[in-house]
Protein backbone atom coordinates (compact mmCIF):
# COMPACT_ATOMS: atom_id res chain seq x y z
CA UNK A 1 0.00 0.00 0.00
CA UNK A 2 1.49 3.06 -1.04
CA UNK A 3 1.02 6.09 1.24
CA UNK A 4 -0.37 8.36 -1.18
CA UNK A 5 -2.95 6.30 -2.04
CA UNK A 6 -3.62 6.40 1.78
CA UNK A 7 -3.46 9.73 2.08
CA UNK A 8 -5.97 10.06 -0.82
CA UNK A 9 -8.44 7.97 0.90
CA UNK A 10 -8.06 9.23 4.19
CA UNK A 11 -9.52 12.71 3.05
CA UNK A 12 -12.15 13.76 5.42
CA UNK A 13 -11.16 11.28 8.22
CA UNK A 14 -9.31 12.75 11.46
CA UNK A 15 -5.68 11.83 11.60
CA UNK A 16 -2.82 12.91 13.86
CA UNK A 17 0.04 14.06 12.79
CA UNK A 18 3.38 14.60 14.48
CA UNK A 19 6.19 16.73 13.17
CA UNK A 20 9.75 16.21 13.04
CA UNK A 21 9.97 19.10 15.65
CA UNK A 22 7.74 17.01 18.29
CA UNK A 23 4.78 19.22 17.69
CA UNK A 24 1.42 17.11 16.83
CA UNK A 25 -1.82 18.29 15.29
CA UNK A 26 -5.08 16.70 15.24
CA UNK A 27 -7.59 17.24 12.71
CA UNK A 28 -9.35 15.91 9.80
CA UNK A 29 -7.52 15.96 6.39
CA UNK A 30 -8.85 18.20 3.83
CA UNK A 31 -6.75 17.48 1.19
CA UNK A 32 -3.07 16.01 0.19
CA UNK A 33 -0.48 16.88 -2.30
CA UNK A 34 2.19 14.45 -4.26
CA UNK A 35 4.66 16.11 -1.77
CA UNK A 36 2.59 15.04 1.30
CA UNK A 37 1.95 18.84 1.70
CA UNK A 38 -1.75 18.07 3.86
CA UNK A 39 -3.97 20.51 4.56
CA UNK A 40 -6.39 19.83 8.02
CA UNK A 41 -9.03 21.32 9.63
CA UNK A 42 -10.42 21.80 12.63
CA UNK A 43 -7.19 21.61 14.30
CA UNK A 44 -5.78 20.97 18.00
CA UNK A 45 -2.21 21.42 18.15
CA UNK A 46 0.18 20.32 20.83
CA UNK A 47 3.44 21.74 21.87
CA UNK A 48 6.29 19.18 21.99
CA UNK A 49 6.67 19.25 25.55
CA UNK A 50 2.76 18.66 25.66
CA UNK A 51 2.03 21.55 28.19
CA UNK A 52 0.55 23.78 25.22
CA UNK A 53 -2.25 23.97 22.89
CA UNK A 54 -3.80 25.69 20.32
CA UNK A 55 -7.20 25.35 18.35
CA UNK A 56 -7.33 26.21 14.72
CA UNK A 57 -10.05 26.26 12.26
CA UNK A 58 -7.28 25.11 9.70
CA UNK A 59 -3.81 24.37 8.90
CA UNK A 60 -1.04 23.81 5.86
CA UNK A 61 1.74 21.29 6.96
CA UNK A 62 4.70 20.74 4.97
CA UNK A 63 5.48 17.22 3.54
CA UNK A 64 9.05 17.44 4.73
CA UNK A 65 8.64 18.38 8.54
CA UNK A 66 6.26 15.15 8.75
CA UNK A 67 7.55 12.24 11.55
CA UNK A 68 4.42 9.87 11.10
CA UNK A 69 0.97 10.44 10.86
CA UNK A 70 -1.91 8.32 13.01
CA UNK A 71 -4.82 7.12 10.87
CA UNK A 72 -7.88 5.15 11.75
CA UNK A 73 -7.81 1.68 10.89
CA UNK A 74 -10.92 2.13 9.10
CA UNK A 75 -9.28 4.33 6.50
CA UNK A 76 -6.50 1.56 6.17
CA UNK A 77 -9.24 -1.17 5.41
CA UNK A 78 -10.57 0.97 2.71
CA UNK A 79 -7.33 1.05 0.95
CA UNK A 80 -6.86 -2.65 1.07
CA UNK A 81 -10.46 -2.95 -0.69
CA UNK A 82 -9.46 -1.19 -2.78
CA UNK A 83 -6.27 -2.67 -4.01
CA UNK A 84 -7.81 -6.09 -3.74
CA UNK A 85 -10.68 -5.26 -6.29
CA UNK A 86 -7.88 -3.24 -8.20
CA UNK A 87 -6.19 -6.60 -8.64
CA UNK A 88 -9.08 -8.74 -9.36
CA UNK A 89 -9.98 -6.13 -12.01
CA UNK A 90 -6.31 -6.05 -13.36
CA UNK A 91 -6.60 -10.18 -13.68
CA UNK A 92 -9.77 -10.29 -15.39
CA UNK A 93 -8.60 -7.86 -18.16
CA UNK A 94 -5.09 -10.15 -18.32
CA UNK A 95 -7.59 -13.29 -18.33
CA UNK A 96 -9.38 -11.41 -21.15
CA UNK A 97 -6.43 -10.82 -23.19
CA UNK A 98 -5.18 -13.88 -22.78
CA UNK A 99 -7.31 -15.93 -25.02
CA UNK A 100 -7.18 -13.38 -27.68
CA UNK A 101 -3.52 -12.27 -27.48
CA UNK A 102 -1.69 -15.46 -29.30
CA UNK A 103 -3.94 -14.81 -31.75
CA UNK A 104 -2.85 -10.78 -31.98
CA UNK A 105 0.35 -12.52 -31.98
CA UNK A 106 -0.29 -14.95 -34.53
CA UNK A 107 -1.50 -11.88 -36.98
CA UNK A 108 1.01 -9.66 -36.32
CA UNK A 109 3.74 -12.24 -37.32
CA UNK A 110 1.94 -13.55 -40.37
CA UNK A 111 2.33 -9.11 -41.77
CA UNK A 112 5.66 -8.79 -39.80
CA UNK A 113 7.58 -11.05 -41.87
CA UNK A 114 11.00 -11.42 -40.86
CA UNK A 115 11.92 -8.14 -39.42
CA UNK A 116 15.46 -8.88 -38.04
CA UNK A 117 16.57 -11.31 -40.50
CA UNK A 118 18.32 -9.64 -43.39
CA UNK A 119 17.68 -11.23 -47.17
CA UNK A 120 20.43 -11.81 -49.95
CA UNK A 121 19.17 -10.26 -53.34
CA UNK A 122 20.37 -11.88 -56.47
CA UNK A 123 22.32 -10.16 -58.92
CA UNK A 124 22.07 -10.78 -63.05
CA UNK A 125 24.43 -14.04 -62.41
CA UNK A 126 21.41 -15.45 -60.64
CA UNK A 127 22.92 -15.68 -57.19
CA UNK A 128 25.52 -14.06 -54.54
CA UNK A 129 25.51 -10.08 -53.72
CA UNK A 130 24.10 -8.49 -56.72
CA UNK A 131 23.68 -4.30 -56.66
CA UNK A 132 22.34 -3.20 -53.40
CA UNK A 133 22.17 -6.73 -51.74
CA UNK A 134 23.28 -7.06 -47.86
CA UNK A 135 26.47 -8.50 -46.95
CA UNK A 136 26.64 -11.16 -44.35
CA UNK A 137 30.03 -12.08 -42.31
CA UNK A 138 31.77 -10.69 -39.25
CA UNK A 139 32.42 -7.37 -40.65
CA UNK A 140 30.47 -5.84 -37.56
CA UNK A 141 28.40 -3.79 -40.28
CA UNK A 142 25.19 -5.64 -39.47
CA UNK A 143 22.81 -5.08 -41.89
CA UNK A 144 24.16 -2.22 -44.04
CA UNK A 145 24.28 -2.16 -47.71
CA UNK A 146 27.44 -3.62 -49.41
CA UNK A 147 29.24 -0.73 -50.35
CA UNK A 148 31.54 -1.80 -52.36
CA UNK A 149 28.92 -3.17 -55.26
CA UNK A 150 28.78 -0.06 -57.57
CA UNK A 151 26.41 -0.05 -60.82
CA UNK A 152 28.65 -0.61 -63.77
CA UNK A 153 27.99 0.76 -67.04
Amino acid sequence: MLPLSLLKTAQSHPMLVELKNGETYNGHLVSCDSWMNINLRDVICTSKDGDRFWRMPECYIRGSTIKYLRIPDEVIDMVKEDAQAKSRNRAELNKNRGGNSSQNQNQRGARSGNRNNFSIRSGPNGGGLGNGGMRAGNSGQGNRPAQGNKLRK
